[in-house]
């Protein structure tokens, strides 16, 4: 099936114990502004950000630093992703704002299926943030 990987591009988006996540559930313990952690594609750890109306936003942040590939945490009290490796930072919606990283954050689409599943499809068209064609493609 599609939500597995399959043919359609699609993965299902995947919590901590590898369960699927769902719209209900993920909503139900994270607040509006929440930027948490979950398998998205090619297993990449990718955030979900939770909107201020209380809705999953519809694209998920791939969570490699674009420098040497740590993963970034969310900095809560500063509203951004600091990397520890060695100190690039991005925005709330992973843009690069400070360097050594290059490049910002990978973006995917965070889309809702009929089952009420989060699901990634791979972000192919103009970086919002940017303006620019995807690097990751």
């Amino acid at each position: 099936p599609a939500s597995s990987g399959g043919g359609g591009g699609g993965l299902t988006a995947k919590d901590a114990l590898g369960n699927d996540v769902t719209s209900k559930g993920w909503l139900a313990t994270h607040q509006p502004g929440d930027h948490s952690l979950t398998q998205g594609l090619k297993g990449d750890p990718t955030y979900l950000v939770v909107t201020t109306e209380n809705k999953i936003e519809n694209y998920g942040i791939n969570a490699v630093c674009t420098h040497l590939g740590c993963v970034v945490p969310w900095n809560v009290p500063e509203q951004k992703f600091k990397c520890p490796c060695h100190g690039s930072q991005y925005n709330a919606q992973g843009r690069v704002v400070r360097g050594p990283a290059p490049l910002s954050l990978a973006l995917a689409h965070a889309e809702i299926d009929a089952d009420d599943k989060v699901v990634f499809t791979p972000w192919t068209e103009t970086d919002f943030r940017t303006g620019l064609d995807p690097w990751w493609k």
